[in-house]
């Protein structure tokens, strides 16, 4: 099948009439977006609520247009680090040299970047609803918890336990709970790292909130487990395509911290970053997101 239409997520307008280099399957840039040379403010973002964060900058953008435009990532978050690190990204070709004025990740992530001086500090910001098995549409194989996980016909793609570690090991938690709840045993989840049995178990390469979809649309899995938030994204997106189904145990994993992501200021966060941290507290702010499937994160 064809690679996925995804729609246009940059954060500030278009005109429509701009020629995109994009060839699917090959030269794609998906995570990416904005102008890095004409913005002022610079995002660095784990990847899995880019569709909340996109209709956010936007609005912070139309309010403050002096900003000129917002550069933003919605990558995993160990893209985001490198960057941090070597303060440059290679993609493909491609070298992008940007400084970031603000990072949005999951804590532990968040962690490394105040460790390694990056960053000073960070505050509390959004969370997931549980997780949900992703299905296609009509829910053909008849998905709808941990049991059928292991019929022979039924094959699921997880994120990456090496690229994409802490999405993994939610994922992999939530399995298990949902196993334990229905009193059954997910044995084809125990493997060596990185190897798992093809016939029943797909891992994505990097990018999972892409992957997961393109590989039910391609036929190389019949389930993914991913945020909630995620899936509701894919059925609203591609709705002749997708379903999914939220098992009652997950339901309540919504009360949890499952898919949190925090944000702070990168150094000094440049002109506009303490601006954007304060527009991030705002009802607006929360109203985006409760659209999109998340809510507002604890104090830890």
């Amino acid at each position: 099948m064809a690679s996925l239409s995804w729609p246009d997520e940059t954060a500030g307008p278009i005109d429509g009439g701009e020629l995109r280099l994009v060839q699917p399957g090959s030269n794609v840039c998906l995570d990416f977006h904005g102008d890095p040379l004409r913005a002022r403010l610079v995002v660095v973002s784990d990847g899995n609520h880019h569709m909340a964060l996109r209709e956010v900058l936007a609005a912070f953008l139309a309010e403050n247009p002096a900003v000129e435009d917002v550069f933003y990532t919605t990558t995993p978050p160990r893209v985001a680090l490198q960057l941090l690190r070597a303060g440059h990204l290679d993609i493909g070709n491609l070298r992008l040299s940007v400084k970031p004025h603000v990072m949005i990740s999951p804590p532990p992530v968040l962690d490394q970047a105040v460790a390694a001086g990056h960053m000073a500090a960070y505050r509390p910001f959004m969370r997931g609803r549980g997780a949900a098995l992703l299905v296609k549409k009509g829910n053909p194989k008849s998905v709808l918890g941990a049991a059928d996980l292991l019929r022979d016909d039924v094959r699921l793609f997880m994120s990456n336990p090496i690229t994409e570690k802490v999405s993994y090991e939610t994922y992999l938690g939530a399995l298990r709970r949902l196993a334990t709840v229905e009193g059954v045993t997910l044995g084809f989840l125990v493997h060596a790292l990185g190897q798992p049995d093809p016939g029943k178990l797909i891992y994505g390469k990097s990018i999972h909130h892409r992957e997961a979809p393109q590989a039910l649309a391609d036929d190389q899995a019949d389930v993914a487990v991913v945020f909630y938030h995620l899936a509701l994204r894919y059925r609203r997106i591609f709705p002749e395509l997708f379903d999914f189904v939220q098992p009652a145990a997950w339901v309540q994993d919504g009360g949890t911290e499952i898919g949190r992501a925090d944000c702070g200021l990168v150094g000094d966060g440049g002109a506009w970053g303490a601006a954007l941290l304060d527009f991030l507290a705002t009802e607006t702010v929360t109203q985006i997101y409760r659209t999109h499937g998340l809510e507002p994160a604890r104090q830890r």
